[in-house]
């Protein structure tokens, strides 16, 4: 692991004095790329030379205990001595995190889709309460919001929906969302008070740039038709909504939130091309996949990840075996305590496959 951190450390030193060089800083695109991974490795070089200067710390302290006399200032060095011990165990630990392949993904951007699931039309409306949850957590980050598609019940609920949320780090924070998730609740429609179970499922797509994914436009059918809203009824008079069907794998995309024609086949080109690299990394991992499944689960829409019980006030991911009672505060968009546990129980797993490995 030492060896690795200090040709880290030597690349960082190589890259702090290249993206001051005038020659590279006018090469934009080489310059950016160079400022990216120099941003990545900061934080691990950081932490190292915290864990060189306490290994510094320990050493002139043992030196000097060797002859010292004034038991004040003996007492002194032993207490600087027994913190950098402690220091070094948790240095190590950080480190380690910090050496954890990083998902490439991380920083970019991230497509969400909600569909309602079993339930009708009170699955449509839960749709709407995660739809909600997500827009206040992405408002909580400072991140922009953009619907790419929506088909709205008569109701105020979601037959499905998708959006784009703007910021950096997005799919770090949210990637671990994609499943079912299941509410059990007295639906406003019933009258005798009986408690309902409705699924919704999420999917949670990192952008893709369109070098990341090539499509060939001969295998794309384009439509182009009215935009209906709720009930049938009419959004505009043009044809303005788009619907691309990639023919080799049968996906299908529509968007009809613009007026525009252009902008939704742009969304729709950006949807499908997430869909597109999540079904090809989904054939790439199968095979690990199946041999360890990763505690937080393997981010499959049929697998039920959650429960929002609106009596018991609860909420509980399955995966990780937490419960918090603090629905409301969750459905308003806080997050962080559900997705903070879900991050360390997937770096758990990492340290215990390289252990293993």
């Amino acid at each position: 692991m030492f060896d690795k951190l200090a040709f880290i450390e030597q690349r960082y030193e190589d890259l702090s004095k290249k993206i001051s060089d005038p020659d590279v800083i006018a090469d934009n695109a080489n310059w950016t790329k160079l400022c990216k991974e120099h941003s990545d490795i900061t934080p691990i070089v950081e932490k190292y030379r915290e864990y060189k200067a306490a290994i510094e710390t320990i050493n002139e302290a043992e030196e000097l205990l060797k002859g010292e006399n004034d038991k004040d200032f003996e007492e002194l060095l032993r207490y600087e001595l027994n913190e950098a011990r402690e220091n070094i165990e948790r240095f190590k630990n950080e480190l380690t995190v910090l050496l954890l392949p990083k998902d490439p993904n991380d920083d970019k951007n991230v497509i969400i889709e909600i569909r309602g699931g079993a339930g009708g039309d009170e699955a449509a409306l839960f749709a709407a309460d995660l739809m909600r949850m997500y827009s206040m957590y992405a408002e909580t980050n400072n991140w922009k919001i953009d619907i790419m598609n929506s088909n709205e019940t008569d109701i105020g609920g979601y037959k499905e929906v998708s959006f784009m949320l703007m910021g950096q780090g997005a799919y770090s924070r949210l990637k671990f969302e994609s499943g079912v998730h299941r509410v059990q609740r007295v639906p406003s429609t019933e009258s005798s008070g009986r408690i309902h179970t409705s699924t919704v499922t999420v999917a949670v797509l990192p952008e893709v740039e369109e070098v990341e994914v090539e499509i060939n436009q001969n295998d794309l059918r384009i439509d182009v038709f009215r935009a209906g809203g709720p009930g049938g009824q009419c959004v505009n008079t043009t044809d303005s909504a788009v619907r691309i069907t990639h023919l080799p794998t049968g996906l299908v995309v529509s968007c009809q939130d613009e007026k525009s024609q252009h902008k939704n086949k742009d969304k729709a080109m950006k949807i499908l091309r997430s869909r597109l690299y999540d079904l090809i990394s989904s054939q790439q991992h199968e095979e690990i996949a199946q041999n360890r499944k990763s505690q937080v689960g393997t981010g499959d829409r049929s697998e039920r990840i959650r429960t929002y019980n609106f009596p018991q006030g609860r909420v509980t991911d399955h995966r990780i075996g937490l419960t918090l009672h603090k629905l409301e505060a969750v459905l308003n968009g806080d997050l962080d305590e559900l997705i903070d546990a879900l991050n360390t129980a997937d770096q758990s797993e990492k340290l215990k496959a390289n252990a293993e490995g």
